[in-house]
């Protein structure tokens, strides 16, 4: 997405992009189309469906069953909280030309509390105020995954007060390198069609970082932390698949060749990984899990974000079966090989399977796809440009995400007390409870 996108913000700001791709250039009067407004209204949509209720499901029913109700309240005011504070600022840090010696790396403010979008502001052929919900509802869901790595023990309040801090610190600054008007990554030539790094990447280091520093859970390797209810998992999993189609056919931002082309590399992709992912269990463990099935769509959905817009089926398959069993190692051999409680295994997925992403992507990219050759097509370079843009993300995020956890923790404290976390984080850091049947 990255020249497509840095094409649509700067077609409305009235600056021009060297090297766009030839199929999306834009005349010198912006026009709108009703066809791609209502394909990404409809994008976003599906996109906001992939927190609330996706991925809060999917997430809450991993926890045992006393702290359900904490991981739906996380994601669904998380959602709120960076609605408002993009509308506010994300958005025009992310998404608007920047100035001075930090203008590759950060956006203005010329777009704060949107203005100057107006009515009838566009951004390539979509009001701009439809392309800045687009991105809002990923600017949601980024720091929303980052909290499945310190579940079961982190504070409401400090989670909150991190997501609101990590978005504006962490995400916009990445958002902008990548896809923003003069970023860093973009300019350096990434290739990141709808957010290998920008979200996959971004989130699982965060939630790495917060599960290291926050510790493990009290009892975790002695006592049984299986899912509590794998059948909200499932709900919220084919939410997850669905909404992604918003996520990835709408990273286009117009209706059109490729977005149908970045929708079946999606649906390739991920059912390539449900299937590896569940032979290789089966191979190992002796028995198909439901639990690793919708792990390995996940898996799948996250590695061929970055690429569905740049590969071909061939690639989007080889994507697909690669991750399903990268992913299953991640989550397996990769965690216990280090110890860490990375509860929800967002490296594990997300992390491994956003690196897997990327620079799978730097392979098979297809230049009458997306208009850049990768290694495939003789371009080895694009492999290394993608890596640049992997270490970068980790390096900046670990650093800043490290820096914003420790002040919470010495001002607020990361972690509920251990009796709270005994009894659960759904009545003592809510009031509230699932009601239990049977």
């Amino acid at each position: 997405m990255s020249k497509r996108t840095l094409l649509a913000v700067t077609a409305a700001l009235g600056m021009t992009v060297a090297g766009a791709a030839p199929a999306f250039a834009q005349s010198a009067t912006p026009t709108l189309n009703s066809g791609d407004t209502a394909w990404m209204l409809a994008s976003s949509a599906l996109v906001l469906m992939m927190t609330v209720p996706g991925l809060a499901l999917y997430y809450g029913g991993l926890l045992r069953r006393k702290n359900i109700l904490a991981m739906l309240m996380q994601s669904f005011f998380a959602t709120a909280l960076i609605t408002v504070l993009w509308c506010i600022v994300g958005y025009s840090l992310a998404f608007t030309q920047g100035s001075g010696p930090l203008a590759p790396f950060i956006g203005g403010f010329s777009r704060v509390l949107l203005n100057g979008a107006g009515l009838n502001g566009l951004s390539g052929t979509i009001p701009e105020t439809v392309f800045a919900f687009f991105q809002c509802t990923f600017a949601i869901i980024t720091p929303v995954l980052a909290l499945g790595g310190p579940a079961d023990r982190l504070k409401f309040s400090s989670s909150m007060v991190f997501v609101g801090v990590w978005l504006l610190a962490v995400y916009c600054p990445i958002a902008h390198m990548v896809w923003g008007p003069g970023g860093f990554l973009g300019t350096a030539g990434v290739l990141d069609f709808a957010g290998g790094t920008v979200v996959h990447i971004n989130s699982a280091v965060a939630g790495l970082i917060a599960a290291i520093m926050v510790g493990k859970r009290t009892g975790y390797g002695r006592e049984n932390m299986a899912p509590g209810d794998l059948g909200y998992t499932l709900i919220g999993g084919s939410l997850l698949w669905v909404g992604w189609f918003g996520f990835n056919a709408g990273s286009a931002l117009t209706a059109g060749g490729l977005a149908g082309m970045a929708a079946i590399n999606t649906q390739l992709a991920t059912a390539s990984a449900v299937v590896s992912w569940t032979l290789v269990e089966w191979a190992v463990k002796g028995k198909p899990s439901m639990l690793g099935a919708v792990s390995g769509a996940v898996a799948g959905l996250v590695a061929i974000t970055p690429a569905c817009g740049f590969v071909g089926v061939s690639g989007a398959l080889i994507i697909g079966l690669a991750a399903g069993a990268v992913c299953y190692w991640g989550v397996t051999g990769f965690k216990s090989l280090f110890s860490y409680d990375d509860a929800l295994d967002v490296w594990g997925v997300h992390g491994l399977g956003g690196i897997l992403g990327a620079l799978l992507t730097g392979v098979f990219a297809l230049n009458e796809v997306g208009g850049h050759p990768g290694l495939i097509e003789g371009a080895p370079h694009q492999v290394l440009v993608q890596l640049e843009g992997i270490v970068t993300t980790i390096v900046y995020d670990g650093i800043v995400s490290f820096i914003i956890l420790k002040l919470i923790d010495l001002t607020m404290g990361l972690r509920v007390a251990r009796e709270d976390e005994i009894e659960g984080l759904d009545i003592t850091q809510h009031g509230e409870m699932l009601q239990h049947h049977g």
